[in-house]
């Protein structure tokens, strides 16, 4: 979503590179780069100009520190002020630890309301089988979905095969009664069945307009007691009209968070930038992708270095410990030092990779990442190189991707060919590019166990201990000491293709 604006605003802190200070007069060209960027990118003008006020302010008052290049303190400012507009410090997690308020009969508690509002495409139902799964996996919390969406029916199908395919339970609402009635059935229902969180899906127009918000004005009344929770879902396609719909939502209904939906589309990202500080209501989720799944805590620290391409390693992690199975990777370096690593292991590696998101997404997640994938161009190819030798190692049996000495028969390569649709030379190179590839793997981990530490060898180091040479990237020229920019060059990837 911020690929050109993080293009346009690296471009801008170029023309700081060489300054010995920050002045007036060398950081004006940056501002108004920046100011151009943002309001392409559909940013509110009122916290474009309020922002540039803050940056310009703060860095001329600032006293640059000994030793620090002054560009670099400068995007350190920008950072800041970029993170403070859309909230400042990580929202936290909605509590969903806690109940409704109200004691229903016999005193026990009522389950929380959590009420999914919007306009129409926005993508409120989807949503609410995101959330739905994120309540249940991350917080272990009973759900039930209630569909009260009586204007669209086929919403209420929508919602149930959502429900069904995470395992969730919902309600079978009467969608002929007013939509205030099926809400109050259904949380009767969810305090019944012992639920936690009831999660409701409501109404939507094509636009704002009296009818929608008096309807929800009555769902809002009648649930207002038991300490619900308000999101409105919006797209971040729609850029300042996002924020003009939360401003009507927030003074007439009153919401407690913004979830943004279409984020892995091309969407320019000015509602990112403009909801918290127009209306004071933070954005609490982003909706990353189409499954279920994909649904991330909105961190405005986080997103400010990815703008920034500064990356999100921290996101990154987070990501990989929800996928990686640590008894598994232990089991992969124990065969690693031993040099039995198998294609099994490999595939297996691939598709935890695949979990992660695109080759492009995981990259853009690393410092500085973004620019060299601007100045590679379409990684695409690379992409399609990695699913056609997953479909390669799909079509070998479990002993032969246990032992690869087994494909040293013809036949089985000629089989795997045909079974893959592709030619035996492409089974041949595959078979040579990973025994190259687990050979360099397990001396790897043989410099390592032996003290030799790769990372700062290749940061120009040394390894840490020894007198060995640090080892040069083929095709990538190092600088004398390991500092500034790696000068892009061609390498051949692990399977043959001059990929970076």
């Amino acid at each position: 979503m911020f690929d050109h604006l993080s293009e346009k605003i690296s471009d801008a802190f170029r023309s700081l590179q060489g300054k010995s200070s920050i002045s007036e007069s060398n950081i004006e060209e940056t501002l108004q780069i920046i100011r151009s960027a943002l309001l392409e990118a559909d940013v509110n003008f009122k916290v474009v100009k309020n922002f540039l006020a803050q940056v310009k302010e703060k860095a001329l008052g600032v006293k640059v520190l000994k030793g620090v290049d002054p560009g670099e303190q400068f995007v350190k400012i920008v950072h800041d002020e970029l993170t403070a507009v859309m909230g400042g410090e990580s929202e936290k997690e909605i509590d969903f630890d806690r109940l409704g308020s109200s004691s229903g009969p016999g005193g026990s508690k009522m389950p929380m309301p959590l009420l999914i509002v919007g306009l129409n495409g926005a993508g409120k139902t989807t949503f609410s089988g995101k959330i739905a799964l994120h309540i249940r996996k991350k917080f272990k919390k009973d759900v039930l979905l209630i569909p009260a969406d009586t204007n669209r029916p086929a919403a209420k199908e929508q919602l149930i095969i959502l429900a069904k395919s995470i395992g969730a339970d919902y309600f079978d609402s009467d969608l002929s009664r007013p939509p205030h009635e099926v809400v109050l059935a259904g949380l009767a229902e969810a305090k019944a069945r012992g639920k936690d969180v009831a999660i409701i899906d409501t109404a939507g127009r094509l636009h704002v307009d009296t009818e929608l918000m008096e309807e929800l004005k009555q769902v809002k009344a009648v649930i207002a007691d038991h300490n619900p929770e308000v999101l409105l879902v919006v797209d971040a396609m729609s850029g300042q009209e996002a924020v003009s719909v939360a401003e009507t939502f927030q003074q007439e209904i009153g919401i407690s968070g913004v979830v943004l939906t279409k984020v892995d589309s091309d969407a320019r990202g000015g509602a990112a930038l403009s909801v918290r500080s127009v209306t004071g209501v933070p954005i609490r989720y982003l909706s990353v992708g189409e499954k279920l799944k994909d649904l991330e805590l909105f961190h405005p620290d986080r997103l400010a270095k990815r703008i920034l391409d500064m990356g999100d390693v921290v996101g990154l992690v987070e990501k990989a410990q929800e996928i990686v199975d640590e008894k598994e990777a232990a089991r992969v370096l124990g065969g690693l030092e031993k040099n039995r690593f198998t294609i099994d292991d490999f595939w297996k590696q691939l598709n935890s990779m695949n979990k992660l998101g695109s080759m492009a997404s995981i990259l853009k997640m690393l410092p500085g990442m973004g620019g060299m994938l601007r100045q590679v161009g379409d990684i695409t190819p690379a992409e399609n190189e990695m699913k056609k030798i997953g479909v390669l190692i799909s079509s070998m049996n479990k002993q032969e991707r246990n032992d690869d000495k087994l494909l040293e028969v013809r036949s089985r390569r000629e089989r795997i060919a045909k079974g893959s649709g592709t030619a035996v030379t492409d089974v041949d190179n595959f078979i040579k590019r990973f025994r190259e590839m687990r050979q360099m793997m397990s001396g790897m981990m043989g410099m390592m166990k032996s003290g030799f530490n790769p990372l700062g060898a290749l940061m120009g180091g040394g390894d840490g201990g020894g007198d060995a040479p640090s080892p040069q990237i083929k095709g990538f020229r190092q600088p004398p000491g390991g500092g500034g920019k790696v000068k892009k060059g061609k390498r051949r990837g692990p399977w043959g293709n001059n990929y970076f």
